[in-house]
């Protein structure tokens, strides 16, 4: 008879070990190493075992299906990030700070599901009903007809909701969930993950969506094991900062739909409303044309946006110079500056750096890469940039700019607010806009000569 290996897991970190010990290696807790239960089939043979599985019913690549049926929810933002709308049976998972404004932002896509028709249940494991209810009255939502519990035994819920047999479920959150199979605290990798998975097999073997809430770490990723980002269909993360009423859905997995979508909305007193057009948003508290202030033309998802990038360059009068940065990659703007000194002989060594993304937003996209040249050089010399302009292009270490992606879409989108011209590399698919007019660069040696008259 073959002898049958045994694995054991720790509860906390998910690391693997051939046998049990009492502190884990990985994370150093103690007491949490447990063997893996795996899947018995009794006695093994010399094939599977003694009890065999079903066969699978197998098709051919070219087989077509229909796409997915979508429900609208009526909130134009987050139907664009879910890709056209809410899919049955899938799983979502929510993500974002404390107090952003997730259980918000959900409390107000239950109703609107629940106004066009489908029959949706709201669970809480962080707050009473009463609060939930009182939120709801607050945002003008206590007519809704969504169902509303407050749980955390994960066991009770899925009995429940296996009785209700809604069209939409959320639960709020998934790291207060506990499931009594697992010896483990609520909120740890194991508890986390088994939740997560009875909660992502139930939507599929029911047709039921379930959207979960997640807790994000200080780092800004989703708290618990990344496998359960892995597990669902769709990672949205909300974003914003509290100083700012502006927040970002953007989706950064979905099966459903394209990643990188974003939806943008604005805090109120009467709860989150949309924002149709962010551009003009981002925009609207810019004022006259001011040294380090740059308008970048960027792309997110599928959406065209507008957004400040904002400069300041001063004498450091520290033995050394400061390097911060808001909404933008830090490592970055370092290679920017570097090929700054190393390119074009401009020099930031005593001088400290501010940059910043206006409105709360944060960009990662690689085009960004000129409009923050453009906003450092203008901070450093002093010297401000057309009101009408914007600027967008990618930077290669070499000093050579390389063309961005979608450049029609982002010409259109200046256009539309009243920009009458655009800086960007050349050599990209330069489709010409009315209105506007393109002044390519090759390099960024060529860009600081013509622009700023140096180099």
């Amino acid at each position: 008879m073959a002898k049958q290996t045994k694995t054991f897991s720790c509860t906390k970190c998910a690391a693997t070990f051939p046998k049990w010990s009492g502190r884990c290696d990985n994370c150093g807790e103690w007491n949490t190493i447990q063997e893996d239960k795996g899947i018995s089939a009794g006695p093994p043979s010399k094939s599977l075992g003694a009890r065999r599985g079903s066969s699978l019913e197998l098709m051919d690549l070219a087989t077509e299906e229909a796409p997915p049926p979508r429900t609208l929810s009526g909130l134009n933002e987050l139907d664009r990030v879910l890709g056209g709308g809410l899919v049955p049976a899938s799983a979502i998972l929510v993500g974002g700070d404390p107090g952003i404004g997730k259980s918000t932002l959900l409390l107000q896509a239950a109703a609107a599901f629940a106004n066009n028709g489908l029959k949706v249940v709201y669970i809480s494991g962080e707050e009473a009903s009463a609060q939930v209810r009182m939120r709801a009255q607050r945002l003008g939502l206590a007519d809704a007809s969504v169902k509303l519990g407050a749980e955390t035994n994960l066991r009770d819920i899925l009995t429940t909701l296996d009785k209700e047999r809604p069209q939409l479920a959320i639960i709020d959150s998934i790291q207060t969930m506990w499931a009594d199979n697992v010896e483990s605290a609520p909120g740890s990798v194991s508890q986390v993950r088994a939740a997560s998975h009875e909660l992502t097999s139930f939507a599929k073997r029911t047709g039921t969506s379930i959207v979960l809430v997640g807790h994000v770490t200080k780092e800004g990723q989703i708290a618990g094991p990344r496998v359960v980002e892995h597990m669902v269909d769709t990672v949205l993360y909300f974003e914003g900062e509290r100083g700012h009423p502006f927040r970002i859905l953007r989706s950064v997995k979905n099966r459903f739909g394209p990643a990188d979508e974003i939806g943008v909305f604005e805090m109120t007193g009467r709860g989150l409303s949309e924002v149709l057009n962010p551009s003009a948003l981002f925009l609207s508290e810019r004022g006259q044309p001011s040294a380090g202030s740059v308008v970048f033309a960027g792309i997110e998802g599928t959406r065209p946006v507008l957004v400040e990038i904002q400069a300041l360059v001063a004498p450091s009068p520290h033995s050394q110079a400061r390097r911060t940065v808001v909404g933008w990659d830090g490592g970055r703007l370092a290679m920017i500056l570097a090929v700054l000194e190393a390119r074009c002989g401009i020099p930031f060594a005593g001088l400290d750096v501010y940059l910043n993304v206006a409105g709360g937003m944060k960009i990662s996209e690689p085009a960004a890469d000129l409009a923050v040249a453009s906003a450092l050089l203008s901070a450093r010399e002093d010297t401000a940039l057309p009101a009408e302009t914007v600027v967008f292009g990618e930077l290669s270490l070499s000093g050579a700019l390389r063309p961005a992606t979608q450049t029609e879409n982002r010409l259109k989108e200046a256009q539309k607010l009243g920009f009458t011209s655009a800086i960007a590399p050349k050599g990209g698919k330069a489709v010409g806009v009315e209105g506007i007019t393109l002044r390519s660069m090759t390099d960024l040696t060529a860009f600081v000569g013509e622009i700023f008259g140096a180099g």
